[in-house]
């Protein structure tokens, strides 16, 4: 039992002592905290825009839902057809095939087809890496319809480089690759890829790699429309097909994609309802239905695995990512991203410092709390509406977050010191032996007008910051019905003490005093004329143990307004 009573004794002084530091040290920074809070988080802005680039990239989570949530979303390009190998494909086709892979002669046919309706380009979204060892004949019939067309392309893949020096592939024997300056690319470098087996593919020139590469959270926000591999420039197959088809590609490397909508947004038809058709003779569908147009010959069976993560969906097909692609580099209106360490320090900056002068000012925190979110909710529109009537994001996540973090530090030191000095004051009265007195002080704002709650709660705020020690400060309004009405605008200042800590009280009486000195100036801080008259009035009594507390409040208090309406501020 004594043993908890002692660990109680420790945590109360404990308490009282952490009290007493934090109160002191918030009343010797005063409202210089705001500033020296706004110079670390300033220097930390200057380091993370210089070395780690955090905060600056901060724009997935902020992005994705902006853009799969904008009301006026881009439609996609209608001459853009994919020629799905889904689940209804693979069943279909095989009971005359077999499983897929089928052979090459299924591919060979189905070109030939298409071919005679003339359409703009046909983009296989299909690796073929290998020969058909069991079906040489129908490899070689794919090969010569390849052969016949001018309008093909075909991916490759680009392995990691840590296999690079595994491979003999040169980047300059790989049709399409070219020098990113020239001379200075490295002549003897190797590059591991997976090339077409076919050689009319590789032969065309129409080779493009088909990599999607997401970001680091899996998610693929971005395109990568070439490599530079070594000096080398490596295109994609969206690139090449842009090059190609002669539309004005982007210079950049990575452009962030401006999605069409959700998956299946594009037009598809099935592969094995198209190849039947063609192979009837009786036709039902239309015999110009591929005619100037782009068509992707890809999947979107879940059992073949090419699908991805995209900000649209968590599964969105792997076609589409590249159809969509394609329809950006065509209509050269891929997303562009307002971001990078400049503008990304000046938002920040413009955001920390704004918070700071209202916290430095003490502007009304109710005020300020509504203020404050909807300043960062304002933005986050702003962002909304840009990336919804053009093709630009305003990418403000890093900012708004650094302002938070401000606003947050900054919200819990104003809290912190408001509550040290309430455990400051009332462990100081409870732990000291014998009875405690309280000096008031009732200060009373002649004004014409009733003060508004703004200019009351910035008069409180004033007079805690020019008092040292420990008190409280109310307010009552003038503005209130009945009888408090009579009392006007007034600030009831309370010091409480140790009777028999003398030292507590001459504290008390120098804070009163210094108080005084500094009223003319409080009034014209917050916005009172100078000539705006006060009364005021200090008053001590005893708060005798054993005897209710409020009714010795209530008679101190009435003790003390009697003072101030009959003597003066030093009787």
């Amino acid at each position: 039992m004594l043993d908890f009573k002692n660990k109680g004794l420790i945590l109360t002084k404990l308490k009282l002592l952490i009290g007493q530091w934090l109160a002191q040290t918030t009343r010797k920074l005063r409202n210089n905290f705001y500033i020296y809070l706004g110079v670390l988080l300033t220097l930390f802005v200057l380091i993370d825009a210089g070395i780690f680039h955090v905060g600056e990239n901060m724009r997935q989570k902020a992005f994705d839902l902006m853009v799969r949530s904008r009301l006026m979303m881009p439609e996609p390009d209608r001459d853009i057809v994919i020629v799905d190998i889904n689940e209804a494909s693979l069943a279909a086709m095989a009971k005359d095939f077999g499983r897929y892979p089928w052979p090459r002669q299924v591919f060979g046919e189905f070109l030939e087809n298409i071919e005679a309706q003339n359409p703009r380009a046909v983009i296989f979204d299909i690796v073929f890496s290998d020969a058909d060892i069991a079906n040489p004949d129908s490899d070689a019939y794919f090969n010569d319809a390849i052969a016949g067309t001018a309008n093909t392309f075909f991916p490759f893949i680009r392995l990691a480089e840590e296999q690079d020096k595994l491979s003999a592939v040169k980047p300059s024997v790989i049709p399409g690759t070219t020098e990113m300056i020239e001379g200075k690319a490295d002549k003897n470098a190797t590059m591991a890829v997976v090339l077409p087996y076919f050689p009319a593919a590789v032969n065309s020139g129409r080779l493009g790699y088909n990599n999607i590469y997401p970001d680091k959270d899996g998610i693929v926000r971005e395109y990568c429309l070439y490599r530079n591999d070594y000096g080398w420039k490596v295109p994609s197959i969206a690139l090449k097909v842009g090059d190609v088809l002669g539309y004005r590609v982007p210079r950049e490397q990575n452009v962030l994609m401006n999605w069409r909508g959700k998956p299946f947004t594009y037009q598809y038809v099935t592969f094995s309802d198209v190849l039947l058709d063609m192979s009837s003779k009786v036709k039902k569908r239309p015999q110009d239905e591929f005619t100037g147009k782009i068509v992707i010959i890809g999947s979107t069976a879940p059992s073949l695995f090419d699908l991805k993560a995209t900000p649209m969906a968590k599964i969105y097909p792997g076609v589409e990512v590249l159809a969509t692609a394609i329809d950006n580099v065509k209509h050269g209106d891929y997303l562009h991203v307002w971001r990078g360490a400049l503008s990304y320090v000046l938002f920040s900056l413009l955001l920390i410092w704004s918070t700071a002068a209202a916290f430095y000012r003490q502007a009304d925190r109710d005020k300020l709390n509504k203020i404050f979110s909807s300043s960062q909710i304002g933005l986050l529109i702003i962002s909304y509406v840009i990336i919804n009537v053009t093709n630009t994001y305003l990418d403000l996540s890093g900012p708004i977050i650094w302002a938070v973090a401000y606003f947050s530090i900054a919200k819990v030191y104003a809290l912190a010191n408001d509550l040290a000095l309430q455990r400051w004051l009332a462990f100081g009265v409870k732990m000291s032996e014998g009875g405690s007195r309280a000096l008031i002080m009732p200060i009373l704002v002649e004004s014409r007008e009733p003060l508004g709650d703004a200019l009351l709660k910035k008069l409180k705020r004033r007079i805690e910051l020019a008092c040292k020690t420990p008190n409280t400060v109310d307010v009552l309004k003038g503005s209130q019905s009945g009888i408090w009405g009579l009392f006007g605008d007034m600030a009831v200042v309370c010091w409480t003490y140790a009777e028999k800590q003398e030292e507590y009280a001459q504290q008390a009486k120098r804070d009163a005093d210094q108080l005084v000195s500094q009223l003319p100036m409080i009034l014209i801080d917050i916005g009172l004329p100078g000539k705006t008259k006060v009364r005021y009035t200090r008053h001590e009594g005893g708060l005798a143990e054993g005897v209710p507390l409020a009714n010795q409040w209530r008679s101190l208090f009435a003790q003390a307004v009697i003072k101030m309406e009959h003597g003066g501020p030093d009787e």
